[in-house]
């Protein structure tokens, strides 16, 4: 299995957290080195010192993280080299792919390498090399892909802090934002115009709020690729998990009314709530539903491949009661959709106790949120959002340009809509923000919700990097001597953001109909921040790389996938296969092609032989492409194995 290592130019892996349920933890101490570099130690890995290295080790005892100091290298690929010889000197696999991102962070020079694993092995395996003047500090990372997963957290609040040791942070603080006259929106939008050419991504909406008004929202490129139909601040896009934060806000208007609190079991509310674990079902306060601070792990692949029509919305806690932790209560930050899905269900239900879990929801959210702060637009009817005015979605197709996601497939969030299954448009959005803004007033200065409830949503719950926190529904980042509050959306051709930063009364809303749209959101907070406070310019060159680096990852990742299969790979195939949690998986062919169809839809698949002797089939409709399933044999019946970070799942040859 081919691995691309993420290019954050901060050393930085992907972002996941620490918990801290109580109170504050304190900081831990920065460590300097010796060899120039400084960062902050891995939360609750050991560590130790030695040969010019600083080792931290997982409590699970299967990972390593390690920042090696190297003298005198060649070049990145020698400086790497050299430190693996330092830290295991038996290691002799080459680099896969070495990307060059722009160096930030105070660095003169940043490369990023990825290596080739096996689906076996369930390894991760990254380096990444730095240099300060002659000056070359490596990061080394090879873990089981469970732990890793489990605590990139952890691992990310120290990778991220790595800098030269005599480097000062880039900060706003104290810094007063600038008014977002017509020549800084002109500036915003033009770059956004020009990054969504370069990343193919169709259409955005977009509104910026100030001064408590918004002042500007409408609507950049188009609804549909070989359309003239225009985004406009009205147009409907899928805002997935940015729904979260909304459903919080309904249980916040739930404790104004002290119909609940936060501090209150789940199980005394809605005593059918049942979590894999007794221990940690008797733990869960109404405040721990969407904290990501359960030890539940992410669990999607049942709702991914395994949603349909009828699947109703009491499959959240029935899957839940299935589901057990992987770490400790309050240990680690894990996102898990199915507890944000049980938050807002819990809250329409208390409401409306004699109505279907869904119904009850979708009541409550329209007479609690939508309405009262304005937002027409804001439904979870499907076919209400695609009657008219709405974005349809795109992903990159095999071999790269985009192509249409098939929306059915993004219905299969509806059963778990409190988590991500709203529809709304950068109308609603802005008039959501500035009610975060506002802190619960409305614009004639009566209140919607109490300010202490909704600030109880921003409380940390558990950190998400250096500076930054995750809360219920909304994450902060204060690394930049500011605290921007801000929660993201994905789902398949769907990628938006929204921030605020109370401190100035600035807030943003993107939405885009891509899934290229995801790079787009980091340049253009980055863009925002540049503008707002005369930042350093970065996010013109960190476009340009995105791109060239895009490239070639995505050539490197599929050069080896045969787009429409080894016919002697698919001749292997059972017609029919199933799995008890997963469903049925059946594989056809249609006009020359082979195709997966799932409970969630279908998918035209390609096939792969991996290292160590296998074949995979790989999906390769856009918004799936890349997803693969092992070819094997189990008991004498032929499987399908797939793989999230910390699950297994066999689809097995069935009869029928």
């Amino acid at each position: 299995m081919k691995r691309i290592a993420a290019l954050a130019a901060s050393l930085a892996l992907a972002a996941a957290p620490v918990a801290v349920l109580a109170q504050e933890a304190e900081a831990p101490a920065v460590i300097v080195t010796d060899w120039g570099a400084q960062l902050l130690p891995v939360p609750g890995w050991t560590h130790e010192e030695r040969d010019g290295m600083l080792i931290f080790t997982a409590p699970e005892g299967d990972a390593t993280f390690a920042l090696v100091g190297v003298d005198d290298p060649k070049d990145a690929r020698d400086a790497i080299a050299q430190a693996w010889a330092k830290f295991d000197p038996s290691f002799d696999r080459p680099i896969y792919l070495l990307q060059e991102p722009p160096p930030r962070e105070g660095w003169d020079y940043i490369g990023a390498a990825a290596y080739e694993t096996s689906p076996a092995e369930q390894l991760v395996l990254q380096a990444s090399a730095a240099r300060k003047g002659d000056r070359w500090n490596v990061v080394l990372l090879r873990g089981a892909v469970a732990t890793v997963a489990k605590r990139a957290a952890q691992l990310n609040q120290s990778a991220a802090s790595i800098r030269p040791a005599d480097f000062q942070k880039e900060t706003f603080a104290g810094k007063p934002a600038n008014a977002l006259t017509s020549a800084r929106i002109a500036e915003l939008t033009g770059f956004l115009e020009e990054a969504m050419q370069q990343l193919e991504v169709p259409g955005a909406g977009l509104a910026l709020i100030q001064d408590d008004r918004i002042v500007w929202e409408g609507g950049l490129g188009v609804r549909a690729v070989g359309s003239d139909a225009p985004v406009d601040k009205d147009t409907s896009f899928m805002i997935a998990s940015n729904t979260k934060g909304m459903a919080t806000l309904l249980l916040a208007t739930l404790v104004d009314e002290g119909r609940l609190k936060w501090d209150q079991k789940v199980t005394e509310v809605y005593p059918a709530f049942r979590l894999g674990s007794q221990e940690t079902t008797d733990k869960v306060l109404i405040e721990h539903l969407i904290c990501a601070c359960t030890g539940l792990p992410r669990k999607d692949m049942q709702f991914v491949f395994n949603t349909g029509a009828t699947t109703p919305a009491s499959d959240t806690f029935a899957q839940l009661a299935a589901t057990q932790p992987t770490s400790g209560f309050g240990e680690v930050f894990q996102y898990n959709n199915l507890m944000a899905s049980a938050a807002g269900y819990i809250g329409g239900h208390i409401l409306y106790p004699q109505m279907e879990l869904g119904a009850a929801f979708d009541r409550a959210m329209e007479e609690r949120i939508f309405e009262p702060l304005g937002m027409d637009h804001t439904t979870f009817d499907y076919a209400e959002a695609m009657a008219a005015n709405w974005a349809q979605p795109y992903a990159r197709g095999f071999g790269g340009p985009i192509k249409p996601v098939p929306i059915e497939w993004d219905y299969m969030v509806r059963p778990y809509r409190p988590a991500g299954g709203a529809w709304s448009t950068a109308h609603d959005m802005a008039l959501y923000t500035l009610n975060e803004l506002r802190e619960g007033k409305k614009a004639d200065g009566s209140t919607f919700v109490s300010a202490a409830n909704l600030l109880k949503r921003r409380a940390h719950s558990v950190p998400i990097g250096e500076d930054a926190w995750y809360g219920m529904g909304l994450m902060e980042n204060a690394s930049k001597g500011k605290s921007i509050f801000d929660h993201g959306g994905s789902l398949l051709g769907y990628k938006s953001d929204f921030w605020f930063i109370p401190e100035d009364g600035v807030g943003a809303v993107l939405l885009t109909n891509s899934d290229t749209g995801q790079t787009l959101l980091g340049l253009f907070q980055r863009k925002l921040l540049e503008v707002l406070y005369d930042g350093k310019a970065e996010a013109a060159e960190t476009l340009a790389a995105a791109v060239k680096l895009g490239e070639a990852a995505r050539a490197k990742a599929f050069a080896n996938i045969e787009e429409n299969g080894d016919p002697e790979v698919l001749a292997r195939l059972a017609p029919r296969y199933e799995n008890p949690e997963l469903g049925p998986l059946l594989i056809t062919r249609e006009d020359g092609k082979a195709w997966a169809t799932f409970t969630s839809g279908k998918s035209s698949i390609g096939t792969r032989h991996n290292d160590d002797g296998t074949d995979s089939i790989v999906l390769t409709t856009p918004g799936l492409l890349g997803s693969a399933f092992v070819i094997g044999e189990k008991d004498g019946k032929r499987i399908l194995r797939v793989l999230d970070a910390q699950h297994e799942y066999d689809f097995v040859e069935s009869a029928s």
